[in-house]
């Protein structure tokens, strides 16, 4: 059963259009950048993502969101612990945004 990774950023009001496109790229890029550690392949199973455009009002000063989808538990855990391309990600796009929300799940699971 694969793994669902939402992530919801506010990212700062500070930041120019090109720095918020380089920041939406950048997260979405990590699906090509982040290596398998023991075959070299990408192992995202697909992500897609941008600037929250709800009508409903409940974002909460959340300004973009990401749904990043893997085969199983462990690729998500090497995401998120071990994979240099997300730890740099994280390196440079920190400071980008004030506020992060993380939820995981797997599907049916309740």
């Amino acid at each position: 059963m694969t793994i669902t990774h939402v992530v919801l950023f506010k990212l700062k009001s500070s930041l120019s259009p090109e720095e918020v496109k380089e920041f939406c790229d950048d997260m979405l890029g990590l699906r090509h950048t982040c290596m398998h550690p023991t075959n070299n392949t990408p192992y995202i199973v697909s992500s897609s993502g941008g600037k929250d455009n709800s009508p409903e009002g409940a974002q909460g000063g959340l300004t973009h969101g990401f749904v990043v989808i893997f085969e199983n538990a462990e690729d998500r855990d090497y995401y998120v612990n071990d994979d240099p391309a997300h730890k740099a990600f994280v390196k440079k796009n920190g400071p980008r945004f004030e506020d992060v929300r993380v939820v995981d799940y797997e599907g049916g699971v309740y």
